[in-house]
C-alpha cells in the first residue's frame, strides 16, 4: 500500500513539470479562453435541451407547439453544433502550436548537444521524442482537453438539475458514481503502465528502422535481411501485444461503463414508474431524469480518456524535458579568434570515454603554425580521438591545448571552428545536390567563380562537369550515387570553400584505389598550401614527407620527428615503413 501511494505521489509530482513545459511554449491563453467558453456554451445548451423534452412531454398537444418555439430549438441546436465546431478548431490549433513549438525547443536543443550525448543514446530513440512523444501532448490538448472540461460542467450542471427536479432520485441515481469510479480508477492505472511500455516500444523500433533502412547496403552485402526481419519482427510482435493489451483495457471500459447505464436506467425507469404511477413524478420529468443519466455516466468515459491520454502525455514529456535539461554547447562565448596561424601546443592531455579506459595518457606535442603534423600508430592508439579534443567535440580530462599562449576554450566554440577544415575518411555528404554539399554550413553568399574555383582546386571540376545536371546533381542520401573519391574531392572543395587556417585530414586517402589517391592527394596538396595542417594516416607513404610525424601508441607518445629520424630510431616505426614499403614494390613489379 506504501509503495502504491508513494507511486500515486510520484505522479502526481510529474504534473507539475508537464504543466511547466506546456506553459513555456507560451499558448494562447486567448484561443483556449475562447476554445473553452464554446465548450461550456455547447455544454449549457444541452443542459437546458432535457427541461425543453420535460415540458414538450408534460403538455404535448399540436395546439401547444407554437413556431416560435420550433426556430428557437432549431437556432439552438445550429448555434450548439457551429459552437461546438469551433471549439474544436481552436483546440486543435492551440495543441498543433504548442507541438510547433516543443519541437523546435527539441531541434534547436537536439543541434545544440554536444558529441557525447549522441555517442549514448541511440538515433532512433531520439527521433521518437521528436515525433511521437510530442505527438501525444497535442492529442490530449486537441482531442481531450474540451470534453474533460464540458464533462465537469455537464456533470455539476445535470445533477443540481436533478436534485432540483427530484433529489430522492437523484441520490438513487448517485449511488452509479462510486461504482464507476471503481471500475474506471484501476483501469486508468493500468492504461498508463501499457501506454508507457508502448511509448518505449515505438522508440525502440523506430531505433530498429532507423539503423537498418540507413546501413541497408551493409545489411544487403552481408545477406542479413533475416536476421533484421527477424528483429524488425520481434519489435513488431512487442508493439502488438502492447496494442493488445490497450485494446483489452479499452473492451473492459465499454461494456462495464454500458452495463452500468443499462442497470442505472432500469433502476431509474422502475423507481421512476413507480413515482409517476404515485404521481410524486411526471412523465416528462422522468424523461428529462434519463436524458440527464446519459450526460452524467457519458463523460466519465470521457474522463477516463481525459487521465489516460494525461498520463501518457506525462510520460512522453518526462523523456522530453530529460532532454531539454541536458548540458549542450555554448557556441557564442569566448573571444573571436583572430588569428589561427599560430602554434597548437598540446600540453600534457589525458582523456578517457565514460567507460573509464583510458584512451590518451599525458600526451604534449606541438604543432607548428603553417606546417604539416602527421600523426600515426596502430588502430586504437588514440588519433582520432585526438583530432576530436582538438575540434572540442570532448573536454579533456587533465591538460590543455593551446592556440599560441591562449587555451582553445577561450574562444568561442562558433569562431573557433569556423578556422577549421576536416576532411575525413568517409567525407559525409547530406542528401541534396553538388552545389549544396560544397556550400553546407557557409552563411555568405558563394559565388558561382568561388564554387568553380573551389572545385577546380579539389579536381572535383573535372567529374562535375561530365555529370548532366552539373552542379545540380543529386548526390543521393549520404553521396551513395557517387563514387569514394568524388565524395573525397567534394569534401575537399567544402574545406577549400571555408578558407580554414588549420586543416584536419583524417585517414582521407586511405579508402581509394590508387587512381583516386593521385587525385585526391593533387587535391590536398592545393588545400595544405600556408595552413597548419594535423594528418592522421595509415599508410606511411602519404605522410613521409611531413614536417613532423608524431608515432601515437596505446595513448603515449612514444616518438617523434621526421620520416628519415623515426625509421631510424623507432622500431614498430621502421617495421611498419619497412612492409609498406615491400607491399608497394610488390603491387609495382605486378
Amino acid at each position: 500500500m506504501r509503495e502504491q501511494s508513494n507511486d500515486n505521489r510520484a505522479r502526481l509530482g510529474n504534473w507539475r513539470p508537464f504543466f511547466q513545459l506546456i506553459m513555456q511554449t507560451k499558448p494562447s491563453k486567448l484561443k483556449i479562453a475562447v476554445a473553452l467558453f464554446m465548450s461550456v456554451a455547447t455544454t449549457l445548451v444541452s443542459l437546458v435541451i432535457p427541461l425543453f423534452t420535460k415540458d414538450l412531454v408534460d403538455s404535448f398537444t399540436l395546439s401547444s407547439i407554437s413556431q416560435g418555439q420550433i426556430v428557437l430549438l432549431m437556432i439552438a441546436f445550429i448555434a450548439q453544433a457551429i459552437a461546438s465546431g469551433l471549439s474544436i478548431y481552436l483546440l486543435n490549433h492551440v495543441g498543433q502550436s504548442i507541438v510547433a513549438a516543443l519541437r523546435d525547443r527539441l531541434w534547436k536543443k537536439l543541434l545544440a548537444l554536444p558529441v557525447s550525448y549522441y555517442d549514448n543514446h541511440r538515433t532512433g530513440e531520439t527521433i521518437s521524442r521528436m515525433t511521437n512523444d510530442t505527438g501525444v501532448v497535442k492529442g490530449l490538448i486537441s482531442e481531450h482537453l474540451a470534453s474533460f472540461f464540458t464533462g465537469i460542467i455537464a456533470i455539476i450542471g445535470s445533477v443540481a438539475t436533478l436534485l432540483y427536479l427530484d433529489w430522492q432520485m437523484t441520490l438513487t441515481m448517485l449511488i452509479a458514481v462510486p461504482l464507476s469510479v471503481a471500475i474506471l480508477v484501476p483501469l486508468g492505472r493500468q492504461m498508463y503502465k501499457i501506454s508507457k511500455g508502448l511509448q518505449d516500444e515505438t522508440a525502440s523500433f523506430t531505433t530498429i528502422m532507423n539503423q537498418v533502412l540507413s546501413e541497408v547496403r551493409l545489411v544487403k552485402a552481408s545477406n542479413a535481411e533475416p536476421h533484421e526481419y527477424e528483429a524488425g519482427k520481434k519489435g513488431i510482435a512487442n508493439l502488438f501485444r502492447f496494442g493488445l493489451k490497450e485494446g483489452q483495457v479499452q473492451a473492459m471500459i465499454a461494456p462495464l461503463m454500458s452495463f452500468v447505464l443499462m442497470v442505472l436506467l432500469v433502476v431509474i425507469m422502475g423507481y421512476g414508474g413507480m413515482r409517476v404511477a404515485s404521481g410524486a413524478l411526471s412523465a416528462g420529468e422522468l424523461v428529462a431524469f434519463i436524458l440527464y443519466l446519459v450526460q452524467i455516466i457519458m463523460p466519465m468515459g470521457q474522463f477516463t480518456q481525459f487521465f489516460t491520454q494525461l498520463q501518457k502525455a506525462m510520460g512522453a514529456t518526462e523523456r522530453i524535458i530529460a532532454t531539454l535539461e541536458e548540458p549542450e554547447e555554448d557556441h557564442e562565448s569566448g573571444r573571436t579568434v583572430e588569428n589561427a596561424a599560430l602554434p597548437i601546443v598540446v600540453e600534457n592531455v589525458s582523456f578517457s570515454y565514460e567507460n573509464g579506459e583510458t584512451i590518451l595518457d599525458d600526451v604534449s606535442f606541438t604543432i607548428p603554425a603553417g606546417k604539416v603534423s602527421a600523426i600515426v600508430g596502430p588502430s586504437g592508439s588514440g588519433k582520432t580521438t585526438l583530432f576530436s579534443l582538438v575540434e572540442r567535440f570532448y573536454k579533456p580530462d587533465s591538460g590543455v591545448i593551446r592556440l599560441g599562449s591562449d587555451p582553445i576554450e577561450a574562444f568561442s566554440l562558433a569562431s573557433w571552428r569556423s578556422k577549421i577544415g576536416y576532411v575525413s575518411q568517409e567525407s559525409p555528404l547530406i542528401a541534396g545536390t553538388i552545389r549544396e554539399n560544397i556550400c553546407y554550413g557557409i552563411s555568405r553568399e558563394v559565388t558561382e567563380e568561388e564554387l568553380k574555383q573551389a572545385a577546380a582546386m579539389a579536381y572535383a571540376d573535372q567529374f562535375i562537369d561530365e555529370l548532366p545536371d552539373g552542379y545540380e546533381t543529386q548526390v543521393g542520401e549520404r553521396g551513395v550515387k557517387l563514387s569514394g573519391g568524388q565524395r573525397q574531392r567534394i569534401g575537399i572543395a567544402r574545406a577549400l570553400l571555408r578558407d580554414p587556417q588549420i586543416l584536419m585530414l583524417d585517414e582521407a586517402t586511405s579508402s581509394l584505389d590508387s587512381k583516386s589517391e593521385i587525385i585526391v592527394q593533387k587535391a590536398l596538396q592545393n588545400l595544405m598550401k600556408g595552413r597548419t595542417t594535423l594528418v592522421i594516416a595509415h599508410r606511411l607513404s602519404t605522410v613521409v614527407d611531413a614536417d613532423q610525424i608524431i608515432f601515437l601508441e596505446n595513448g603515449k607518445i612514444t616518438g617523434m620527428g621526421t620520416h628519415e629520424q623515426l625509421f631510424e630510431s623507432h622500431d614498430m616505426y621502421r617495421e611498419l615503413a619497412s612492409q609498406q614499403l615491400l607491399v608497394k614494390e610488390r603491387v609495382q613489379l605486378t
